[in-house]
């Protein structure tokens, strides 16, 4: 097995990937491991100002690794950019850190309520609004 290598990774389907990637010969063929595979978009405020979106590759799915045969890969592009990988590195952090808080609702997040009952309270604060004040 190869060194670990963080790379871009462009599926035959299209879709286009960045992870950190390990080459295995397995018989006859060669499979990828690609850990923590992330899609990341390029994105635009309306003052102009510009920045990325990380989003999981899969995102139904709590694994993080992942067996890729490389007859199903397009091109693969080992990346030295530091801003990818730094991005990367705090995605796999973050998502790590939320993954490790057990957080369970409780009533100091706010209040619960049924469906019934926050319409009938929602309603009275609409009306009490609405209506003219004498």
């Amino acid at each position: 097995m190869e060194d670990d290598f963080y790379a871009t990774i462009k599926f035959k389907t299209g879709e286009e990937v960045f992870a950190k990637v390990a080459a295995s010969e397995e018989e006859d063929r060669t499979m990828l491991i690609v850990s923590n595979p992330v899609t990341i978009d390029q994105i635009k405020s309306r003052s102009g100002l510009q920045g990325f979106k990380v989003e999981p590759w899969l995102k139904t799915t709590s694994e993080d690794m992942f067996v890729v045969d490389i007859a199903d890969v397009l091109t693969l592009s080992e990346s030295n950019d530091m801003e990818m990988i730094v991005m990367h590195q705090a995605y796999i952090n973050n998502s790590n850190s939320f993954i490790k808080k057990n957080n369970k609702l409780d009533r100091k997040m706010g209040y619960i309520s049924n469906v019934q009952d926050a319409k009938k309270i929602l309603e009275k604060i609409y009306k009490n609004n609405i209506e003219p004040k004498s």
